[in-house]
């Protein structure tokens, strides 16, 4: 018999009950915020909430990752490590991990899993990775269908797994490789704090001072959606699928988690009599009292990035809202209302819907429902907004209308949308002096309770054993369902209510209370010994080395030459503030390797530099065409190397400096 690979579904938590909910509609792990060093600063939860997560996780088998994934300074470190000890004692079961000053102190016997700040782009750094402790590592979004079998080929699948973005927002730079937000606000990415420099609108300019582009936001990036390369992505080697969102609301986790786990069920269901057999990586089956929808949440639409190769329309350039579905267009504007007819008649606005069109500039104007009324015809609405119609601008008949948000869907995911359930065959059978139900799970786990009660033969003995299946099957609001219910009996017994609901209520608890105890935490993978070289003997600030622990770390592993990050303020001249795939020039058709074969176009396009320009900040973009990638180049404004000054002037802040050439041989 084939072994059947797990397909794990991540989804992402804000706080413990929306972890709760995550786990309820499906997901076999959730990644979340511990008291500190994650990479969403204000997404932090107290251990107390941690421990109440991971106790209904591991009810399902399920697992709970604490993201710890920020770049430490010196005298972060003991706190941290206190941080993990904290979790850990909680019952966490992974930390996320960025900086590998973390390695080289004293942490619990947790599994670590690398960061999608690790920045994991090639075999080499994915094979060293897991050579230095790491059991599952989050792959650049960037990477194609070709580059992560690559990378799988490498790995050993026993002691370490491939986790892939499936859906959410993108980082339009390569995870841990942009410091636009630092160098222009003294906010760090890379320590939890951006600040979304890649949503705002520049002008793009050639070396001519001529115009390319103008107010658009040229870095914002279109939405991850995997959902149509899931079986691609198994096939190359994905086992993990990670859904993106610390910051997003109940509802969005909610309805992404079922959405995927949905898709992963089918394919599961699918491949059963393949070659490659594939299974949950947690326990039960989940129900929706909803069909799940990605486009009913915040979106900037969608794409699948770079998986299937380079694409034309990966960015989100006209807006970074969400433009919505469209829905109808405008027939008539009155002083205080709209009149639209929909292009489906039977769609039904809602009283506090979200409506939205694009003006004649392409921004996205938004208009607040304050309610509704049928104007008459089928199709027809008169919406009265919360804000005045002269402010609307751009505003006439024939405008095309979007929805952003339906309000009917927004109240159906505050209520209870889920069920899971775990499968359980239960047996009713005799004892010396009474009756006894075990109930043995899908896992294999046993429970079994008993309770003396006198045999008194039943009047009818058919309609008797109907009702004590009924009975039985009535599992409530535990966790469990019945896949099968036997009588073993010597004879026709009555078997009152009181008595059956007593064994099944103390059998559910005692299996419950079994699966808790019987839960095994991931193990700590062993790092290679001797230690692994790195694959490059010289970094630069682009490794992100923000402490002496992660200076150590790469000098332990051969590393020559180790500058330090660049939140150290080593670098003040220009420097690559982001490197993306993402390619303004080809966005825009002005690629050299577009015009190739083109008559009359090829030879007269150069990789030039171009400029963005946002009000007074001025960026360089420049091309490197043989990896196909774009660098964001700027300086570090004088006003961050100010703040440093001040935060440096307090004895435990402390600048990090390492050597900025290779010493001499010896």
């Amino acid at each position: 018999m084939l072994a059947h690979h797990q397909l794990e579904l991540l989804a992402p938590a804000r706080d413990a009950d929306i972890g709760i909910e995550a786990i309820n509609h499906g997901a076999d792990a959730v990644y979340i915020g511990g008291p500190g060093f994650g990479a969403r600063a204000s997404a932090g939860n107290s251990v107390r909430d941690i421990e109440r997560l991971c106790r209904h996780a591991h009810r399902f088998g399920a697992r709970i990752f604490v993201a710890h994934n920020t770049i430490l300074r010196d005298d972060e470190l003991d706190d941290a490590r206190r941080m993990a000890w904290d979790v850990y004692h909680a019952g966490a079961d992974v930390l996320i991990v960025q900086d590998m000053g973390l390695l080289e102190i004293d942490l619990p016997p947790i599994q670590l899993h690398a960061s999608t700040q690790t920045d994991i782009r090639t075999p080499q750094k994915a094979r060293f990775l897991q050579d230095a402790g790491f059991s599952q590592m989050v792959l650049a979004r960037e990477l194609t269908l070709e580059q992560i079998r690559a990378i799988h080929a490498v790995i050993d699948p026993e002691r370490c797994k491939l986790e892939f973005f499936i859906h959410g927002a993108l980082c339009v730079a390569y995870s841990g490789q942009c410091y636009l937000s630092h160098a222009h606000t003294g906010r760090s990415a890379n320590r939890g704090d951006c600040s979304q420099a890649c949503r705002l609108p520049y002008h793009v300019t050639d070396s001519h001072n001529r115009f390319i582009a103008h107010d658009k936001h040229v870095l914002s990036m279109k939405d991850n959606n995997q959902s149509a390369n899931l079986a691609a992505l198994v096939d190359a080697g994905v086992r993990s699928f990670k859904i993106e969102g610390r910051y997003k609301d109940m509802g969005y986790v909610k309805n992404i988690t079922a959405h995927y786990r949905t898709l992963l069920d089918r394919l599961i269901d699918d491949r059963e009599a393949s070659d490659l057999p594939l299974a949950r990586a947690s326990s039960g089956r989940t129900t929706f009292s909803f069909t799940p929808d990605p486009d009913q949440n915040f979106n900037r639409e969608f794409t699948d990035y770079f998986v299937n190769g380079r694409k034309d329309d990966i960015g989100a350039f006209d807006s970074p809202k969400n433009p919505g579905q469209p829905i109808g267009w405008v027939t008539q504007v009155g002083p205080t209302w709209i009149e639209l007819t929909c292009e489906q008649p039977q769609l039904v606005l809602h009283n506090g819907d979200g409506l939205c069109y694009f003006d004649l500039q392409k921004e996205l104007v938004g208009v607040a429902v304050n309610r509704v009324e049928a104007a008459g015809r089928p199709g027809a609405w008169r919406v009265y907004p919360k804000d005045p119609i002269a402010g609307m601008r751009d505003l006439r008949k024939g405008t095309t209308l979007n929805r952003n948000r339906d309000m009917s869907w927004v109240r159906s995911l505050e209520k209870k949308s889920s069920d899971r359930r775990i499968g359980v065959w239960a047996v009713l059978a005799e004892t010396p002096d009474g009756f006894s139900l075990e109930l043995t799970d899908e896992d294999g786990h046993t429970a079994r309770a008993a309770q003396a009660h006198p045999r008194e033969a039943a009047r009818e003995p058919e309609r008797s054993a109907q009702q004590a299946r009924e009975q039985l099957a009535r599992f409530g609001t535990s966790i469990f369902e019945p896949l099968d219910i036997q009588l073993r009996l010597q004879g026709p017994w009555f078997l009152p209510a009181s008595l059956v609901n007593t064994l099944r209520r103390d059998a559910v608890a005692a299996l419950e209370e079994t699966r808790l105890l019987g839960y095994v935490r991931p193990p700590r993978a062993r790092p290679a010994d001797p230690p692994t070289p790195y694959p490059e003997d010289t970094l630069s600030y682009l490794a992100n080395v923000y402490n002496q622990k992660a200076h150590d770390f790469y000098a332990r592993h051969g590393v020559k030459v180790i500058d330090a990050a660049y939140e150290s303020h080593e670098e003040p001249g220009e420097v690559s503030l982001m490197i993306t795939k993402h390619c303004v020039r080809w966005s825009m058709s002005l690629c050299p390797k577009q015009a190739k074969g083109v008559i009359g176009v090829k030879g007269t396009i150069k990789a030039e530099p171009l400029q963005l320009v946002n009000g007074k900040e001025k960026l360089t973009l420049r091309f490197d065409c043989k990896p196909c990638e774009m660098h964001v180049v700027g300086r570090i404004k004088q006003s961050v190397l100010n703040q440093r000054a001040r935060e440096i002037s307090e004895p435990r802040a402390v600048p990090l400096r390492f050597y900025r050439s290779r010493p001499a041989r010896a």
